[in-house]
């Protein structure tokens, strides 16, 4: 899906893609109410195996009063979810892009709001929700991003960590559906 992202367009500043454009609208303007992302193409769906099911972002900047440095919110758009195969996976990577893009623009980090049109869990899934909802909870691991890179584009993955991470024996051959 990232193809989406990545097309060039034009504006009156000139050939961006969708990120370039985000990173331009929170540095020149950030309380702009225009501030997105979106990869559901209709013109691109038919060469696509699945249709996005996270498919939208939109950005928005608060200031708390009294303070300079200004704050990234952000709203992930979701028409889908495989809860059990997919949740986890949804909110870290949208997460961590909210981090990044607040580092880079020199914001705080502020909420990760993330709306689901159709969170389902399969009846093949319920036995393993069980299962993990009746397991002993462990502490949240703490998530670390190299606070030295300034250029969205220079992160790395060794520019990411996370730390004191402990889990639990592993779930395997979960089926999807498609």
């Amino acid at each position: 899906y990232g193809y989406q992202l990545g097309v060039k367009h034009q504006y009156k500043e000139g050939m961006m893609d969708q990120v370039d454009r985000v990173l331009y609208d929170l540095n020149h303007n950030p309380f702009s109410r225009r501030i997105l992302t979106n990869i559901y193409v209709h013109q691109d769906l038919h060469e696509m195996n699945l249709y996005p099911c996270a498919y939208s972002m939109t950005f928005n900047v608060t200031q708390k009063k009294g303070e300079d440095r200004l704050t990234l919110n952000a709203i992930l758009n979701q028409r889908s979810q495989d809860v059990l195969a997919a949740n986890n996976w949804n909110v870290v990577q949208y997460a961590v892009l909210v981090h990044m893009i607040a580092q880079v623009c020199d914001m705080n980090v502020g909420e990760l709001v993330h709306v689901i049109a159709d969170a389902h869990i399969y009846d093949r899934h319920i036995p393993i929700i069980r299962e993990l909802i009746a397991r002993t909870p462990y502490p949240a691991p703490k998530f670390w991003l190299n606070p030295e890179v300034k250029d969205f584009y220079q992160f790395t993955r060794n520019d990411v960590r996370v730390e004191d991470y402990v889990t639990g024996e592993q779930i395997r051959d979960i089926p999807i559906a498609i």
